[in-house]
């Protein structure tokens, strides 16, 4: 009895612990948002909607969020690609690529980004630093100021490494997406039609 009413304490405290931690997840995504120029975010919508074809490059769970946008943007019915795919395109002229680095020197990032410069494509930075070498590459930046993974004093976030990074990545992409999706006037329904069947 002693036993289970134990382990029914530690189940109520961990509950409550992970209420508490997914509020101020949510706390600093908030806190972020207040801290973009959503001037520099119309400059990357608008490379989108001009693009012939889209590119996205990040690396580790930076990687996953951009993914998820590379997802979204073909299910608008954009030619959208994650670099590094075994099916991924040649990058030409009139492309766009979208590179994520939260410290901005991730070497693989920066090499696709002077790759993409050299072949005329257009490219779009997302990072936490305005100084770097893929923020000098870039035509274009936009400013995420979460922490980068090796922040350990925790000034700009509470949680571990470079989470904030890159949950708002996913955040602010799929906000993108869905001004991108307004503007279309595309029906839900079509949007459908390309979502994967084969899984």
């Amino acid at each position: 009895m002693f036993t289970m009413e134990c382990s029914t304490t530690i189940d109520q405290q961990l509950a409550k612990e992970v209420r508490n931690n997914l509020e101020m997840i949510l706390m600093e995504n908030t806190w972020l948002l207040n801290q973009i120029d959503f001037n520099e975010v119309t400059i990357l919508a608008n490379n989108i909607k001009a693009a012939n074809r889209i590119f996205i490059i990040a690396a580790g769970r930076s990687g996953f969020a951009m993914r998820s946008a590379a997802m979204r943007l073909m299910h608008l019915g954009l030619n959208a690609h994650f670099v590094g795919e075994t099916t991924t395109p040649a990058i030409q002229e009139g492309d766009l690529l979208i590179a994520a680095s939260g410290s901005g020197t991730t070497s693989s990032i920066v090499r696709a980004a002077e790759k993409a410069k050299s072949l005329g494509a257009t490219v779009v930075a997302l990072s936490t630093q305005t100084k770097s070498t893929l923020a000098n590459t870039a035509d274009h930046l936009i400013l995420i100021p979460a922490a980068e993974k090796e922040d350990h004093e925790g000034n700009r976030s509470r949680q571990y490494a470079g989470s904030l990074f890159e949950q708002f990545l996913l955040l602010l992409t799929d906000a993108v997406f869905q001004s991108l999706w307004k503007m279309s006037d595309t029906p839900n329904t079509e949007l459908w039609k390309r979502h994967a069947n084969l899984e």
